[in-house]
């Protein structure tokens, strides 16, 4: 079956690749991409990429938290 890959998304884009499902339920094997869980493969390249913009999202959504902790770190000393 063709799926679309979405672990890797924020690296490497969404990548099709054909795949079989294993015995282990929800799991694929994708030859020599590896082997992904349910929520990390889809059907569907509109399922995939709605899942790819989640995963960026959260990323910014992170990388925004860090910066705030960031720029509120003080190195003056208090007394």
């Amino acid at each position: 079956m063709n799926v679309f890959i979405t672990k890797y998304a924020l690296s490497q884009g969404i990548i099709e690749s054909e795949a079989r499902l294993t015995s282990i339920a929800n799991m694929i094997d994708a030859g020599k991409r590896g082997y992904f869980h349910k929520g990390e493969w889809f059907t569907t390249r509109e399922e995939a990429e709605a899942n790819a913009e989640h995963r960026r999202a959260k990323k910014i959504a992170s990388l925004k938290k860090q910066i705030a902790k960031l720029e509120a770190l003080s190195f003056t000393e208090t007394a």
